[in-house]
């Protein structure tokens, strides 16, 4: 007799997400998330809720564990995660039918180990949004390729025995037994209905007790700090009236005594003015008397002062005058001379300095140090390019394209926009060896002007 093989299951990680089950992986690619060999970047700073599942082979889900994990802002896992899936799915309480049985489930409201209560979450059955038939319609759809295992056919009829005749028995009614086959059909039907609705509605209900106990502990400790917050404030409160209360009466005996020192010094001065007022008289003839004196001798040092400057500036203005005599003759005797220079001629000192061995030399590129005889100064001075081109055997035009070219060797063709090429070119070191239009253009102007 051979032994039956027990089906294998399948472990696969369902993520969801805006109402859908984003992505799904078997659990071999979720721990290489875990170690961070693949990064998830759609899920990039993120805390995502996730389902644990196992599957059997006819696409039916036997256990689910629901829990989140958080990524980064790169997409990679939190590395401190650790919760051990296969455990929770085996010590997990009896959940809804999903069509193979009740399955063993796993969440918030109904977690095995206390400790990762806080690191899972409650499916929503609401109707019309329940979770758990989006994840079971997910693993439907066969989405991982899993291999289905095909339903065991029919017995063939050669294969059927028959039994011996002193077994047989008057066979039934057919009409009464396939009604009551029917009658206890439905009300197992009916009773698995029933199970799977009290099932989905005390899960329902425990979810909701849990979320309640959630607000009502966050609401109890918000009033907690609220009070403490008040209290601390009161206390707050109270010691600075103390602190008033006691500046005020600090202030009232500081007062008491301030005007018992104003009466005092109001008796004193109204003495002083009655003795001022006696002396007021005699007081004021000695010092209109010395307010005089005091005049005069200020009006005299500022008549002296006075007088002081204006001698001063009469010196000041004498020798202004006798420069400015000095100036004009130095003047006149400037202009004598240059009046004199310019008689003699420009051609005159050139031919002096000439015969006193003075060399005209000048630079240019291309031609170098050039020495200018003295009767080639005129035509230099009057055309400086065409004499230089005249030295480098080119023409004037020649010379001023390769002079452009030499200080700046680029492209000077014009671009569809208008504006030059620029490319760097070659730099031709000789005006003579210059070609214009070839020289000073790139290989592709070249070759389009060629063409």
């Amino acid at each position: 007799m051979s032994m039956q093989k027990k089906p294998q299951l399948v472990e696969a990680v369902m993520f969801f997400g805006d109402g859908i089950i984003q992505k799904a992986m078997f659990f071999a690619e979720f721990e290489a998330v875990l170690d961070g060999v693949v990064d998830m970047p759609e899920f990039a700073d993120q805390q995502v809720r996730a389902a644990y599942v196992l599957i059997n082979p006819r696409l039916l889900i036997r256990s689910a564990v629901f829990f989140y994990l958080d990524f980064d802002e790169r997409g990679k896992a939190d590395t401190g995660w650790n919760m051990p899936l296969r455990h929770l799915a085996e010590k997990a309480g009896r959940g809804p039918d999903l069509g193979a049985g009740p399955i063993r489930l796993a969440c918030r409201s109904q977690c095995p180990v206390s400790w990762h209560q806080m690191h899972m979450w409650d499916p929503d059955l609401a109707p019309g949004h329940n979770e758990l038939s989006l994840l079971r319609d997910a693993v439907k759809v066969n989405r991982l390729g899993m291999l289905v295992e095909e339903e065991s056919p029919p017995v063939e009829l050669e294969r059927l025995q028959m039994a011996h005749e002193e077994k047989w028995h008057a066979p039934p009614d057919p009409e009464q037994e396939q009604a009551r086959l029917q009658a206890e059909q439905e009300d197992q039907e009916q009773r698995l209905k029933t199970a799977q609705l009290i099932k989905q509605l005390r899960l329902r209900i425990t979810s909701l007790t849990q979320q309640n106990d959630d607000e009502v502990a966050q609401l109890k400790l918000a009033a907690e700090q609220q009070s403490s917050e008040l209290n601390a404030r009161i206390q707050s409160l109270q010691h600075a009236l103390q602190q008033q209360e006691e500046l005020n009466l600090n202030l009232k005996a500081d007062l008491s005594g301030h005007a018992a020192n104003l009466s005092n010094v109001r008796e004193e001065m109204t003495s002083q003015l009655k003795a001022a007022e006696r002396h007021a008289q005699s007081a004021t003839e000695l010092l209109r008397g010395q307010f005089d004196k005091e005049l005069q001798a200020k009006i005299s040092a500022a008549v002296m002062d006075y007088k002081e400057q204006i001698a001063i500036r009469e010196v000041e203005l004498a020798y202004h005058k006798e420069r400015e005599i000095h100036l004009q003759q130095d003047l006149e005797r400037l202009q004598a001379e240059h009046e004199k220079l310019a008689g003699q001629g420009t051609d005159q000192i050139l031919q002096r300095l000439a015969a006193l061995g003075v060399v005209f030399v000048v630079y240019h590129p291309g031609a170098g140090h050039l020495t200018i005889p003295l009767q080639d100064i005129a035509r230099y001075q009057d055309n400086p390019m065409a004499y230089v081109a005249a030295k480098c055997f080119v023409s004037e035009e020649q010379y001023s394209g390769w002079l452009e070219h030499y200080q700046q060797p680029g492209c000077v063709a014009l671009l569809p926009s208008g504006e030059r090429c620029g490319m760097p070119v070659d730099r031709v070191d000789t005006p003579s060896r210059f070609v214009p239009g070839e020289s000073n253009c790139c290989a592709r102007h070249r070759a389009s002007k060629r063409a």
